[in-house]
């Protein structure tokens, strides 16, 4: 399958598995050629859509885990890849703007992650030009037709989070909420408003008061063992009241 977009980031010695099951919110059973290991899965939301027994799935080895074997990444989608975690999306994000990939941040450079905004850590504070701009990042990994879609449950965080950098832009500043659309073949992102009518609604409140709501497109070719940026502006579809 022809693979559109740019590499962003490589995965090291990945192994295609199979899902056996999801045994809690961060562990899941999988099975890679016959034999079954613990996957540990960092993405906090309830992809239920991709957790699914025998599905073909994507995991790496990692010094780091404790009761788990191997890290569950990416789930097999539409020949590709759904990239589900988290950590990785930042990084191919991260690699992304500093290779000046993404247009509307051309002129932006990171200075700091985890950044202090009222009561709320904000993932990153970009400088663009001489102003300091915060942006939040979310991961919309559920699929509607060709729309990747955010949250995939109630997310009161994420209501805080928007709150949060309102009131900011409110008062004179810049600020960008940012979707993670980590899926092929999507051309825009909605918020889920099924899920979470709250935080539909204060999304495009936000819009309205100035708040940039951005997303970008990714998704995992394991042909290479690639993580590809293919649309670096996706289309938004605000809701309004």
């Amino acid at each position: 399958m022809k693979k559109p977009g740019v590499r962003v980031l490589r995965i090291q010695n990945p192994h295609e598995c199979r899902i056996v099951e999801r045994l809690n919110r961060f562990v899941v059973k999988i099975e890679i050629k016959g034999q079954t290991f613990r996957a540990h899965i960092n993405n906090t939301g309830r992809p239920s859509e991709f957790i699914i027994r025998g599905r073909k799935a994507f995991c790496y080895p990692s010094k780091n885990l404790i009761k788990t074997d191997v890290k569950l990444f990416a789930v097999g989608e539409r020949g590709l890849g759904a990239l589900i975690d988290t950590q990785l999306q930042m990084k191919a994000f991260e690699n992304a703007l500093s290779a000046r990939l993404i247009p509307w941040l051309k002129e932006c450079r990171l200075i700091k992650r985890n950044a202090k905004l009222g009561t709320s850590l904000i993932d990153y504070l970009l400088e663009c030009g001489n102003q300091k701009v915060f942006l939040e990042v979310k991961s919309a990994v559920l699929r509607e037709n060709q729309q990747a879609l955010y949250p995939d449950c109630p997310s009161e965080r994420g209501q805080k989070h928007i709150k949060e950098i309102s009131a900011y832009v409110r008062k004179g500043g810049k600020a960008f909420i940012l979707f993670m659309a980590a899926l092929p073949q999507v051309k825009a992102f909605k918020p889920n408003r099924e899920a979470d009518p709250l935080l539909s609604d204060l999304l495009a409140e936000a819009a309205r008061v100035g708040v940039q709501v951005k997303a970008i497109g990714l998704y995992y070719g394991p042909r290479d063992s690639g993580i590809y940026l293919y649309n670096p502006d996706l289309e938004i579809k605000l809701e309004e009241n």
